[in-house]
């Protein structure tokens, strides 16, 4: 995902409003709605933890000979 600068509104000196790519705002919004989902954020923490592998699809799908 490339980022794309922010169109900022000033009125009356103030921020008024900020325009931003669809791209940035749906992964804004999938973020926050993870960081809100204290179930998940416990299960990342203790996959942590616990030193949980992370792998590619390349990897999963020869482990899984598919």
């Amino acid at each position: 995902m490339e980022t794309s600068e922010a169109v900022v509104t000033y009125g009356a000196h103030e921020v008024e409003w900020i325009t931003i790519s669809t791209d940035e705002y749906e992964s804004m919004r999938r973020t926050i709605e993870i960081l809100s989902d204290r179930d998940l954020m416990e299960q990342i923490e203790e996959g942590k933890k616990d030193g949980a592998k992370v792998m590619d699809f390349e990897e999963l799908a020869s482990e899984l000979g598919i």
